[in-house]
This record gives C-alpha cells, sequence and structure tokens, in this order.
C-alpha cells in the first residue's frame, strides 16, 4: 500500500514538473474561482435566514423556507422565471443560428479586405456599452422626438407609446441582444470553419458539389460539435440574465415588468430599492440550484444520443 502511494506521488510529481508551464497558466483561473465562487458558498445561508445587519449572516433568525414560499405565494418567482428563461431559451437559440449564418457568409468572401472589414463592422457593436444601447433605445422609441414616431408620423400615422406597451418590448430586447452579441459570437464558429481543411471542399467541388451541398454536408455538420458544446455553456447560465441589457433599456419603468423583469434585475431591487438581502439571496440560491439541475439533466440527455458530445 506504502509502495503503491509513493508510486503515485512521484508519478504525480513528474507530470507536474513536466507540464509546469500549463498548471502555471490554470493557477489564476483556479485562484478566481476559489475566491469568487467557493469562499462565499455560505454566504447562501442568508436565504435562509431573516437577515439583520446588526447581527450578521449567522446570528440572525432562521426562518426556513419563508423566503421562497413568500416568492411562490405572490406569484413574482413564476413570472421572473418565465421571462428569464424565455428570453435566454431565444438569445441561446436565435444568436447562435445567426452567428452561423454570418460566420458562413464572411468565411465564403473571396475578398481578404472586405471579408476583414465585414467582420470588424459586424464586431463593433460588441464593444459598445449598454448605457450607450440604452440611450439608442430611448433616442429610437421615445414619444416625444423618438426617431421610429417621426417616421410613422411622416407616413402619416398616430405617434405609439412604447413605454407602456410591455409586448413590444420583448421584440424589441431580443433585437438588441442579437446586435450586439452576434459579431462576438461568430468568432467561435468562424475560427471551426477555419479549422476545416481545404482538401474536403476540393474532393467535394471535384464531384461536383454545389456551394450550397458544400455548406449543408460539410461546414454545417463540422459545426455541430462546437454548437452543442456553445448550447452546454449556455444552458448552465440560463437564468442568468443579462442584466446590463435589461437594466438600461427598462430601468425602473415598472409598466413594462411584466414582460421584462428578469431574475438578476428583480434582485437588483430587492437588494438596492428594498434593502431584503434574504429575499434577494432566496432568489440567488434558487437560480444557482435551478441552472445546476438544467445543466446536469440536458448533460444526461446528450450523452445517451452520443457521449461524444457530452462535458462530462
Amino acid at each position: 500500500m506504502g509502495a503503491k502511494l509513493g508510486t503515485s506521488i512521484r508519478n504525480i510529481g513528474r507530470e507536474l514538473y513536466h507540464k509546469k508551464v500549463l498548471y502555471l497558466m490554470l493557477v489564476p483561473a483556479v485562484v478566481f474561482f476559489i475566491i469568487f465562487s467557493y469562499i462565499p458558498m455560505p454566504g447562501a445561508y442568508v436565504a435562509f435566514v431573516d437577515f439583520n445587519i446588526k447581527k450578521g449572516i449567522f446570528a440572525s433568525p432562521f426562518i426556513g423556507l419563508q423566503n421562497f414560499e413568500f416568492l411562490i405565494r405572490n406569484g413574482d418567482l413564476w413570472n421572473i422565471t418565465r421571462n428569464t428563461l424565455l428570453y435566454n431559451l431565444v438569445f441561446l437559440g436565435l444568436g447562435n443560428i445567426i452567428q452561423i449564418v454570418f460566420a458562413i457568409m464572411i468565411s465564403e468572401i473571396g475578398s481578404k479586405v472586405f471579408k476583414r472589414f465585414s467582420q470588424s463592422v459586424i464586431l463593433l457593436p460588441h464593444f459598445i456599452s449598454f448605457v450607450i444601447v440604452g440611450f439608442f433605445a430611448f433616442n429610437l422609441f421615445n414619444y416625444d422626438y423618438g426617431f421610429v414616431n417621426n417616421i410613422i408620423v411622416s407616413m402619416g400615422g398616430e405617434k405609439h407609446e412604447f413605454y407602456s406597451d410591455p409586448g413590444i418590448w420583448k421584440y424589441i430586447i431580443v433585437a438588441f441582444n442579437i446586435w450586439k452579441g452576434t459579431g462576438y459570437g461568430m468568432i467561435v464558429y468562424l475560427a471551426t470553419i477555419t479549422g476545416i481543411s481545404e482538401d474536403i471542399y476540393e474532393a467535394a467541388y471535384i464531384d461536383g458539389a454545389t456551394k450550397w451541398k458544400r455548406i449543408r454536408y460539410i461546414t454545417l455538420p463540422m459545426l455541430k460539435p462546437t454548437f452543442i458544446l456553445l448550447l452546454l455553456f449556455g444552458l448552465g447560465g440560463i437564468l442568468r440574465g443579462s442584466f446590463d441589457l435589461f437594466y438600461n433599456l427598462i430601468g425602473t419603468n415598472s409598466v413594462l415588468y411584466p414582460q421584462t423583469d428578469i431574475i438578476d434585475t428583480y434582485v437588483f431591487r430587492c437588494l438596492v430599492g428594498n434593502f431584503n438581502f434574504s429575499l434577494g439571496a432566496a432568489v440567488g440560491f434558487y437560480q444557482s440550484l435551478f441552472g445546476l439541475i438544467l445543466v446536469l439533466t440536458v448533460n444526461l440527455i446528450v450523452r445517451k444520443i452520443d457521449a461524444e458530445y457530452a462535458l462530462f
């Protein structure tokens, strides 16, 4: 037993020595997750107490699941969960499809100068602050002097009060999210396409395959593993909405909350507006637990369909 243990330790030491550079590169990521993910874990206890800032987390009275019961009873939990899930599913599904389309279109451009220019133009919105995005939206949809209402009036129509119409904002939010994220998201797919051997395309061309058939039977199947991997990673955070996007577009307009309120904005209001730390922690705990169960479930389904594409 002792000999086996000694051999294992020597093997580990040899592995660390020969690949020390690779392991040193992992250190910042490991330290980051220890500090910001593992050390704060005991703070989840706040969700089960009536938090009193003077008493601290562990001295505050324990109330069990009352915070969760309150969320379920007043209907807030269902509304914010539904909104967060639906928005993120659209962001994830539609976003990846559009990223694939743009990546294929960019890869098919013959001119290197025009290809780089097109990629830069599509990528540019990613670097625009969400505060600026909110400013754009306000100037587009403002009732008094918004660009869209000016166009409607010039065409003989009547102004529309966008900031009092919750139904239309789900389309506006999705449009801004796709516009801002497509350029950055397509980089991964573009890198995958670049890595496909040209010999495969040349063989298909010699066999008489058209450009559409080469895309359909070569490019798209080659992108499948990348798509599934990004899908699984995205599902892990499907209950973590884009707070910057929603807050800067909607702000504190409670009229739009039924269609636009997500978990992140709800938690923000609990902490900043109402100073209800326990309720915010309860929502955050529910968010993390639901995300974990979802990732494990989807990974299990993927493993049963094709184990090669599963995360673990």
